[in-house]
């Protein structure tokens, strides 16, 4: 399991629906990119969560653009009039990370489509497992590309790592905001696709996964000593939410119950 690494040459337009002021970027391949800046928001741990919970999405048989590792050059800030862009992309010179831009993709929306029980309860068991705040009503966080639905923005996911401290206990934790998923009404055969899917997310799985990480995103913290705890802890967090009984299931079978 790889990642590629591309350079940014060119930076396109911001796209300012996102808090952490996105942007559409040209890279050395002459591909388009949706560009998540190390410089933004939550830092490197947005990206390690973008990263983390898009390639277990694709794991799980789920639609994510792919995901690549962007160099980013501070000569890319002289072109710029704002200047907030400018201090954004001189605030994150280095490794970024971006999303494969799906041209002529439109946002999803919920009253216009609906997708079947098996997809729907497959995302909503995701977003629980990750816990992924951000696929509400209001910010559903899918695209709809060739009449296909694809998954975007994990940044606000595996929100834990912003304070390491007893992230072994947490891992056990139910995830209450999924009450407010929108895909929760027609997640229906919950519990179905839990028996099917686990068996995908095995250690060695997970661990490739985590593996992605660049050592340049794994920021200091006084619990770990080098980058290959600091990788462990997330594998063991991963992996202890998985044990059964799954409270994160369980939470989300309630909640779609109360929803119907």
């Amino acid at each position: 399991m790889s990642l590629r690494t591309i350079t940014a040459t060119r930076y396109v337009t911001p796209l300012r629906e996102g808090g952490s002021l996105p942007a559409i970027v040209e890279a050395d391949d002459d591909g388009m990119y949706v560009l998540k800046f190390r410089g933004a928001g939550q830092g490197a741990k947005a990206l390690i969560a973008e990263l983390v919970a898009g390639e277990i999405a694709r794991t799980l048989g789920l639609l994510v653009p792919e995901i690549v590792l962007v160099n980013l050059d501070s000569e890319l800030a002289r072109t710029e009039p704002d200047p907030e862009i400018q201090d954004l992309i001189r605030a994150s010179v280095g490794l970024n990370l971006a999303l494969d831009y799906l041209p002529g993709s439109i946002t999803f929306d919920p009253i216009a489509a609906k997708p079947d029980p098996a997809l729907a309860s497959l995302i909503v068991w995701f977003d629980a497992y990750v816990t992924n705040i951000d696929r509400t009503a209001r910010n559903t966080n899918m695209l709809m590309w060739h009449r296909r639905l694809w998954l975007i923005d994990h940044g606000a996911a595996l929100y834990f790592h912003h304070t390491w401290s007893n992230y072994l206990e947490r891992s056990r934790s139910p995830f209450p905001a999924i009450k407010d998923h929108v895909l929760l009404h027609g997640a229906s055969v919950l519990q179905e696709v839990d028996a099917k899917i686990t068996e995908r997310l095995t250690s060695s799985t997970i661990e490739q996964i985590v593996q992605l990480i660049p050592e340049a995103w794994l920021e200091r913290d006084a619990l770990f000593v080098d980058s290959d705890q600091y990788r462990e802890a997330y594998i063991e967090y991963l992996m202890k939410r998985l044990e059964a009984p799954r409270v994160f299931l369980e939470e989300a079978v309630r909640a779609q119950a109360l929803n119907v």
